[in-house]
């Protein structure tokens, strides 16, 4: 490929895998890209770069980050020679010392920090492209990415604790707190020989967005993500989030009600918050903070010593509820460690907040929830969820559940299920357990083959199914409001079986969806959250991108149909 001259501009791709928060820091390099003159494309092939932005959640996600990375370089050297591929996101971020040695075929790895700085990393990636090219150097054979899929599974296990981990390994001794490590916000930008791929990740990510970063939204004209928080401070024993993305720390309330004004002058009805731990926000924005507040007690210690007018996740939704226009606030994300009388009562008081609450609970028996360190109680999470049914009527509720955790015996599973038939979430989504090197619950004990997790994933969705259809059933009848996605298509009618890396297996294969013929419109109610919930299949016609009142006529497992309200 020839360079492009100064009349040409570049053309990047990108691919987009993971959860909401991945998808932000996307459309944040679009928009640094497209602020710098760079044009999108969405044909890969005519691109001089792409970009990956990958996930590294649990296994599954990783492997297929890293079949998307070699499909990309095996469509580069059929197609177009010249062209630069860029791996961003979790993976380099959890793995930025092996993945040059392994894939030698990718010429960039940018980590979290270097989202806004995407431009010149594309120029470098571009340049080192060439020269390789010139030097006639290929990419490996076929069968490489399931090398390299297996060797990043077992990469972790000799690895020595981070600071993080550290400092959560202290809890309880006269030493936890006193560990502050300060890291250096410069990116650690190295261009290698054009042999070796470029490295620009920072060992512990300090980024945050602000209003000022440029943004390009992939979502909907209707709905958008708002992040109000990176990183997290929570030592769970099963997740490695807390190393790839950093300890928590919150944007400013005001910064945050500047975008979401511009966001609803867009055209936006319905904002979604998001963060690692939406209930946490704030929290580190007050004096000297400490971040040895993540249990139920110290929390709501914290919460009752804060400042009249200190910054917390209640302000930040009296002020989103305060502003001009007709939208929903939905809050993602929240802890069950972390909620407080306030927030109820601030929720129940805001009524463009909507009612509809996410709060993965991950177990209910104690001693699952001692040894996946989730500093809850059994007892304090059904307390809970009686505070909030009383305190906010009409809520939904979305939690998930981990089966087949280290440790889980079958009587410690059984008192899951009955928590799910008496407790009859609204919403729920069932992880089977996966064993992750680098977190404490790999090397843990008491491993479950593969088959019993599964075998527990089946029956607990299965007892859920129970409550779902009885949920569905309570609305036949009742008038709700919707926000309209769009047509309905052919595929959306014939399938339901929706999963998501964070949410678990939300739904299964609706056998009565197939009774559904005609054309149908699709929106969602306050009980479902974008690309994770439930649908309202309407037979009418309404707007798309707004509001409406539609009559539930009737059900399929998981989604509800309807008709316009004969008021709208």
């Amino acid at each position: 490929m020839k360079p492009k001259s100064e009349k040409q501009p570049l053309r990047v791709g990108m691919i987009s895998l993971g959860c909401a928060k991945n998808l932000v820091d996307a459309e944040i390099m679009l928009g640094s890209l497209l602020k710098a003159g760079v044009e999108i494309t969405n044909d890969a092939a005519q691109a001089d770069a792409v970009i990956v932005n990958t996930c590294s959640f649990i296994d599954s996600a990783q492997e297929e980050s890293v079949d998307t990375i070699f499909e990309s370089v095996e469509l580069r050297e059929a197609a177009n020679r010249g062209q630069a591929v860029i791996v961003s996101g979790c993976l380099p971020q959890r793995f930025r010392d092996d993945l040059p040695k392994l894939m030698p075929e990718v010429d960039a790895f940018m980590g979290i920090d270097q989202v806004a700085q995407v431009r010149d990393i594309v120029g470098k990636a571009i340049a080192a492209r060439s020269e390789k090219s010139a030097a006639g150097q290929k990419a490996k054979g076929k069968g490489q990415k399931e090398k390299v899929a297996a060797y990043l599974n077992t990469l972790e296990k000799n690895r020595p604790l981070d600071d993080h981990e550290k400092q959560n390994a202290l809890r309880g001794t006269e030493q936890f707190g006193k560990t502050k490590t300060v890291v250096g916000a410069k990116p650690s930008s190295i261009l290698h020989p054009p042999s070796s791929p470029l490295l620009d990740v920072t060992a512990r990510p300090v980024f945050i967005p602000d209003f000022g970063t440029p943004r390009f939204r992939l979502t909907p004209k209707h709905f958008a993500y708002l992040k109000i928080a990176e990183g997290c401070n929570h030592p769970c024993s099963f997740c490695i989030i807390p190393r790839m993305r950093g300890s928590h720390r919150s944007r400013t309330q005001a910064d945050i009600v500047k975008e979401a004004k511009a966001l609803i002058a867009d055209g936006v009805k319905e904002i979604n918050l998001i963060s690692q731990d939406s209930t946490y926000y704030g929290l580190d924005l007050r004096p000297n903070h400490s971040r040895a507040i993540s249990s139920p007690e110290k929390f709501s210690a914290a919460a009752k010593s804060l400042a009249a007018d200190a910054t917390t996740i209640c302000t930040l939704l009296r002020e989103l509820n305060a502003l001009k226009g007709d939208f929903w606030i939905r809050l993602l994300y929240t802890h069950p460690a972390h909620w407080t009388d306030e927030l109820i009562a601030t929720i129940a008081a805001c009524k463009k907040v909507a009612r509809y609450l996410d709060i993965p609970l991950q177990h209910i028996h104690g001693n699952m929830l001692e040894r996946m360190r989730r500093e809850t109680s059994q007892q304090y999470i059904v307390d809970l969820i009686a505070r909030i049914r009383a305190g906010i009527p009409g809520i939904a509720l979305r939690t998930t559940f981990i089966v087949g955790f280290p440790g889980e015996t079958e009587a410690s599973f059984q008192t899951l299920l009955d928590f799910i038939r008496e407790t009859k979430f609204e919403r729920l989504g069932v992880f089977a357990y996966s064993q992750e090197d680098g977190t404490r619950a790999g090397a843990m004990s008491g491993q479950l083959a593969d088959k019993v997790k599964q075998k527990r994933r089946e029956l607990a969705m299965a007892a859920q199914h129970k409550v779902a259809v009885a949920v569905s059933e309570s609305f036949v009848g009742r008038e709700i409001k919707v926000l309209v996605e769009g047509a309905a298509n052919a595929k959306q009618l014939q399938t339901a079986n929706v999963s998501s890396w964070e949410h678990g297996l939300m739904r299964e294969i609706d056998k009565h969806v197939s009774q559904m013929k005609g054309s149908y419109l699709v929106g969602r109610g306050e009980a479902d959250a974008p690309d994770i919930d439930g649908r309202v299949y309407v037979r009418g016609k309404l707007p798309v991108g707004e509001f409406a009142r539609v009559r539930i006529i009737g059900h399929t497992d998981y989604d509800l149909i309807a008709e316009p309200s004969r008021l709208s």
